[in-house]
């Protein structure tokens, strides 16, 4: 009896007994999920539930001299699709993901691979929903799986730059779709289109991804980098720091909204001595011709005020990349749009003559007198003066007067006397034969022959004077950019100093401060540098003899550069005209090199057209163009809005031009320009190279084309795609352990045109 009176309470002791053990289990899990390992759940916890992704940086802008803007950043919506996280929501919605396979070089060896295949992952869960709002669009299926095989971290661009109405449509409706977000980025804006392409540049994506950094984020958005002139020159200065966007996940695993933004930073803006103004000046004057440049200059100190190319592009087709067609196209295009002809080196002919003359001057033959008898003979060669042509000679003529109508004969006998080393030598003061070293891409050194210039391309041939002949009219192998030929008339304007060009006047943060480097000084320098001197050797009447020569040309009856006159400003310079081989075909080059006011030299200018028949009548016009409007600017007699320009394209840019004419420009009387340079031989022409490709937009193909609403319906209903069942609860002691239910198979596909499976609640 006693003890079936203690049965029950033995075992409510007992029962008592494994609930206090039972919740002293409770308290110690409690306390190790808590308090011995708080941190490092809490680390879990925050990793699962946040998506980092870095936000691109902003370039800086690019302005001219007076603070007006070129470049700038303009926002930019595009569709883009976060490919690991589509992955993740179709395992999520349907089970295992297809499998694609494709040929890889593991260790120098070939091995077959296998992936996701994100083309049908996308092409029939995310695609088939864009396309019932209309927002679907035909891609490049190869480039989207590729780009999940190498750069799955860095989101893949659907649609780029998209139009109000569709980026309406993404915001009236829910897409709904796991790794289809909507990006704001800023591209950039060339604001007034084709000007100052060639110096300007564009931009692109950069060649690789930097895997390491990428690491850092769940998802990785590149920079875009400079691909050519000065976006690439000064594209450490001009990126920003990039900004980190912080991001929610769900339960579910979707990205849900944003936690919080460290935003980018703007990079530095970089300020150019480019004048806009003359800028537009220039290149509209340059239009009249299908294949040029020219270059305008400060004298007094080396700063590039304007330098154009034709044919030139609109570097906003770049952004935010360009069409595969439209690439080809820039690239087909035999007359080379994407080439900066400014600096890029012809054969200067007649205007080289400059060179030569001080040359001379070098070597005491100011007062030197020669004749001229119709030409001169050297070795076995008959090298003829232009005059020639008409049956005529220039007789016994002196240093200006040679100038002034630009006689072959007195030159060929004067660099002889000076010496093909006195000529070299005072080219190399001037700057000839190196590249200047401006912030522009693939500049073309040029070439100032020499002996040793030939023993080192041609040891099989010796120098002779007829080589030195040759050059002192500036054909054979001599090859002058319009930039350097710019800088020579420059030096002489000024009375002798031979600067540097420079394109990038000063660097400057977004408050307005000079960027410094590691001394504490401003990254540009101030001060002009100063390439040579010919002052250290020449007299200022030996100078003053060259400048004489040069004014002559333009101002006194018979010069050759009379269609630069100019009323009431005293204008210098000379002609040229040179016989050339562009990509294998025979080429005339027109040229004409001047500065003004004489006194008190203000602009420097050369003028160079390819498929113009002398300089005189061809390049000399678009020079006094270009002069006398930069000239009434400083006096406020013309006004010059900085414009738009489209790209310069002529119908026919290998047009033969006779002459150049503008019919609202006062020009003085002028005879043409004689000189015939087919009787001399050409180089061959050395042309800048376009710079880095930019980021290519491939054609759709096949897998990428879009079907239309009306054929998928007509085709067989496709597989039902069944979400996967919630997962079981956990019960008390899988709460209590940590431990997981058992996973749940997903269910069977239904077959063939069944209903869906419903689902339980």
């Amino acid at each position: 009896m006693n003890q079936r009176r203690r049965s029950p309470i033995l075992r409510i002791q007992v029962l008592a007994l494994f609930m206090l053990l039972g919740l002293g289990a409770v308290v110690m899990r409690l306390w190790w999920v808590q308090v011995a390992r708080g941190a490092e759940w809490t680390a879990k916890i925050r990793g699962s539930s946040e998506v980092t992704v870095r936000i691109p940086s902003i370039r800086g802008e690019i302005r001219d001299r007076n603070g007006i803007t070129l470049v700038q950043n303009r926002a930019s919506y595009e569709v883009a699709f976060y490919l690991p996280e589509m992955v993740k929501g179709y395992r999520q919605r349907v089970g295992q993901p297809p499998v694609t396979e494709y040929r890889a070089t593991i260790n120098g060896m070939p091995k077959d691979m296998k992936e996701a295949d994100i083309v049908k992952i996308v092409n029939d869960g995310v695609v088939p929903r864009l396309d019932d709002l209309a927002l679907a669009r035909d891609y490049n299926a190869n480039k989207l799986q590729k780009h999940y095989r190498t750069n799955t971290e860095v989101p893949f661009a659907y649609i780029k730059d998209i139009d109000f109405e569709t980026m309406a449509k993404f915001s009236e409706h829910d897409v709904g779709l796991p790794g289809v977000d909507v990006a704001i980025k800023p591209v950039r804006s060339y604001v007034y289109g084709a000007l100052a392409s060639h110096l300007l540049g564009y931009v692109g994506a950069p060649d690789d991804t930097n895997k390491e950094e990428a690491r850092k984020f769940t998802f990785y958005q590149s920079d875009v980098e400079g691909k050519s002139n000065i976006e690439k020159a000064m594209d450490d200065y001009l990126r920003g720091k990039p900004g980190v966007r912080y991001m929610r996940r769900n339960a579910k695993g979707a990205i849900d909204g944003v936690l919080r933004e460290d935003p980018p930073q703007s990079g530095a803006n970089v300020m150019l001595t480019i004048d806009a103004r003359i800028q537009t000046i220039t290149e509209e004057a340059l239009r009249v011709v299908g294949r040029g440049a020219a270059v305008v200059v400060d004298p007094n100190n080396g700063e590039i005020l304007a330098m154009a190319s034709v044919p030139s592009f609109n570097p906003n087709t770049f952004i935010p990349s360009i069409k595969a067609k439209d690439w080809e196209a820039l690239r087909a295009n035999t007359a080379n749009p994407l080439v900066n002809r400014a600096i890029s080196a012809f054969p200067p002919g007649s205007t080289f003559k400059l060179v030569t003359a001080l040359a001379g001057l070098r070597k005491g033959l100011a007062n030197a007198r020669y004749n001229c008898g119709g030409g001169v003979g050297y070795g076995n060669h008959f090298f003829r003066c232009h005059i020639a042509e008409r049956g005529g000679t220039h007789g016994m003529i002196g240093l200006a007067e040679a100038l002034k109508v630009s006689c072959n004969s007195y030159f060929y006998q004067m660099g002889n006397a000076a010496g093909i080393n006195a000529i070299e030598e005072t080219g190399k003061t001037l700057g000839l034969g190196e590249a200047t070293g401006i912030e522009t891409t693939s500049e073309q050194p040029g070439v100032l022959p020499s002996p040793d210039w030939m023993r080192v391309h041609y040891p099989r041939e010796r120098w002779t004077s007829a080589y030195t002949a040759n050059v002192s009219i500036g054909q054979g192998y001599v090859l002058v950019s319009p930039l350097q030929l710019a800088m020579v008339y420059a030096t002489v304007a000024n009375g002798g100093v031979s600067y540097f060009p420079r394109l990038v006047r000063n660097v400057v943060a977004a408050d307005g401060t000079a960027i410094l480097n590691e001394m504490g000084q401003p990254v540009v320098p101030p001060a002009p540098k100063v390439h040579g001197d010919l002052r250290v050797d020449f007299k200022p009447e030996q100078i003053q003899a060259a400048r004489n020569g040069l004014w002559k040309v333009v101002n006194e009856a018979g010069g050759t550069g009379g269609k630069a006159r100019l009323e009431g400003v005293e204008v210098a310079g000379k002609t040229g005209s040179a016989q050339a081989m562009t990509q294998g075909k025979s080429d005339t080059i027109a040229w004409f090199g001047s500065f003004a006011p004489f006194d008190a030299p203000r602009y420097a200018i050369a003028v160079m057209v390819q498929g113009g028949k002398g300089g005189g009548a061809v390049a000399a016009p678009i020079a006094h163009r270009i002069m006398e409007r930069a000239l009434a600017l400083d006096a406020g007699k013309f006004e010059q809005q900085v414009a738009w320009l489209e790209p310069a394209q002529k119908a026919d840019p290998f047009q033969f031009l006779e002459s150049v004419e503008f019919k609202d420009s006062g020009l003085g009387l002028a005879d043409e320009d004689q000189e015939n340079p087919a009787d001399s031989q050409g180089a061959d022409v050395q042309m800048a190279t376009a710079g880095a490709a930019p980021e290519v937009e491939p054609e759709a193909d096949a897998r990428g084309k879009i079907v239309p609403r009306a054929q998928r319906v007509a085709r067989a209903q496709p597989v039902a795609l069944q979400p996967a069942p919630p997962p079981r609860r956990p019960n008390f002691f899988q709460r209590l352990f940590g431990a997981k239910p058992a996973p749940q198979p997903a269910p069977a596909p239904p077959r063939r045109g069944a209903p869906p499976r419903r689902q339980n609640p």
